[in-house]
């Protein structure tokens, strides 16, 4: 995979993995054979999981086998996301360094920093990599570490001490919590294969919000850096708010704030999807849904910590769920409307998706699509 060198570049990539393996946290003790069962459980689930949320959803694919299933350790969730975000911002870091300009000085401020940047991304990293139970990696690119699809497919993570780590701390039934995760976690990767052109058009979103970024390079590092900072403690007296603004935000452009519209409602739909097909499927195979779900809900809104609630603020978290609440009501209410074959046509093309605006207000979209579908 050709990419911006690991030292020479903006961040150094290298580094960034170095740094987060060597800050995360153990996860929870448990056996050699203990984690060995578990592993071969979220297998067993993630299989099993194919089928349900196939039945429920009515979302055929004959691609699922294209996209691998790794159950994976903290160190393994940073090295997958460092390979996906050197993949996803290589545009954006090229016209970073186009625009820094040569010569040697710059060269040597680059190196160096690339490697301030790498260390502190690391830190990030390390963070996070404690707080995710599972992902569908859209744009993996295959390593030898870890393989992704041959035809374009992501690959599915299941976090393995950080699911056994929340199933302990909620205090509900390991099994049924493992596969209420799958279940979550299999909605994206059939919302993927079953939806050809759903990757193609993220993917072109988001490059299309990148090549907008018109900042000094510096500006961009430097919120990395204060989300650091804040990581380690280390900002200023009275800087901890920082007015609410998140990276994103931090960046926009008026053109970049219309892609972003549009990536709002694309990420509640898929989110949303995911919970509700969860919701859904659950009671039949998951016999503990109802307990998982209150107990999961209420640890999703009120955070871990002070510095938790900080962070979630500047990364952007935070609009992730309320992109969750937004989105399971949008499906719901269309699903209630129009059965979930009506839904169903929200994966027809790009032009069928919910605008910002429609997730709040299913019934726009509803008038919309099938309005203009039966007339």
């Amino acid at each position: 995979m050709t990419s911006i060198g690991a030292s020479s570049g903006m961040v150094d990539w290298n580094l960034a993995v170095a740094t987060a393996t060597r800050l995360v946290r153990p996860g929870p003790e448990v056996s050699r054979d203990e984690a060995r069962a578990v592993v071969a459980e979220l297998r067993r689930h993630a299989k099993s999981s194919e089928e349900h949320v196939r039945g429920f959803t009515r979302l055929a694919t004959e691609e699922a086998h294209d996209t691998p299933v790794l159950v994976v350790d903290r160190p393994g969730w940073v090295r997958a996301n460092v390979a996906g975000f050197r993949e996803i911002l290589k545009p954006l870091l090229e016209k970073m360094e186009e625009r820094r300009g040569g010569g040697a000085g710059n060269a040597v401020l680059g190196a160096v920093g690339g490697k301030v940047t790498g260390v502190e991304l690391g830190m990030l990293l390390s963070f996070l990599s404690s707080r995710v139970l599972g992902q569908y990696e859209t744009f993996a690119p295959a390593t030898r570490e870890l393989p992704a699809g041959a035809h374009g497919g992501g690959r599915l993570l299941l976090v393995a001490p950080n699911i056994v780590h929340v199933e302990r701390e909620l205090d509900v039934d390991p099994h049924d919590f493992r596969l209420w995760v799958c279940l979550h976690e299999e909605t994206h990767r059939t919302q993927f294969t079953a939806v050809p052109w759903l990757r193609d058009h993220l993917e072109g979103e988001i490059q299309s919000f990148l090549a907008e970024t018109d900042v000094d390079p510096m500006t961009v590092l430097e919120r990395v850096r204060e989300a650091a900072q804040t990581l380690a403690g280390g900002r200023p007296e009275g800087e901890e708010d920082d007015g609410g603004r998140s990276l994103v935000e931090l960046v926009q452009t008026p053109a970049q704030r219309e892609v972003l519209g549009r990536l709002t409602a694309v990420m509640s739909l898929l989110e949303g999807h995911a919970d509700f097909v969860m919701d859904g499927v659950g009671p039949s195979v998951v016999p503990s849904v109802g307990e998982i779900r209150e107990k999961f809900q209420q640890r999703r809104a009120k955070g871990a910590s002070r510095l938790d609630l900080a962070l979630r603020k500047l990364l952007g978290l935070d609009a992730k769920l309320r992109q969750y609440r937004d989105g399971e009501r949008f499906v719901r209410a269309v699903v209630e409307e129009c059965g979930m074959d009506g839904f169903n046509r929200v994966w027809t093309s790009p032009n069928t998706l919910p605008t910002k605006s429609e997730i709040s207000k299913p019934a726009d979209w509803i008038a919309r699509v099938h309005r203009k579908t039966e007339s």
